[in-house]
């Protein structure tokens, strides 16, 4: 029995036909499989026979059946270390771009609101 959920498109789309995106993605999954050692060659020459002779999804079952799962995201750079160690504070930040933009929004606030009180009091 397979080890993928039935919302995989293998188990889904059974009879949907393989396209060259799909085999060029599951190659490379194959590929990082066996040079991180979750493959051994037999294994990985098996499976990359499968890939080239399906024509269906179903096919491929055999081929994705215990990969590592493919990487669905790349880190956001928010959150992309930077180089510390877990559990390691972070150096502060610099906040005088910040500050900078506060005062110059501030200031333009106060000019408007002048600006405007002076046209009422000349009105009047």
């Amino acid at each position: 029995m397979s080890e993928l959920p039935i919302s995989s498109p293998y188990r889904s789309r059974p009879d949907a036909p393989v396209t060259d995106s799909e085999r060029e993605q599951l190659s490379a999954r194959l590929n990082t499989a066996y040079a991180d050692g979750a493959l051994d060659a037999d294994d990985y020459q098996g499976r990359l026979d499968s890939l080239f002779a399906a024509t269906t999804l179903g096919q491929l079952v055999p081929v994705v059946d215990g990969l590592p799962p493919a990487a669905t995201y790349d880190s956001p750079s928010i959150v992309a270390s930077g180089g510390g160690q877990p559990g390691e504070l972070a150096p502060a930040r610099d906040a005088s771009g910040v500050s900078l933009g506060v005062i110059v929004g501030v200031t333009g606030l106060v000019v408007v609101i002048a600006i405007l009180f002076l046209v009422l009091v000349g009105n009047a």
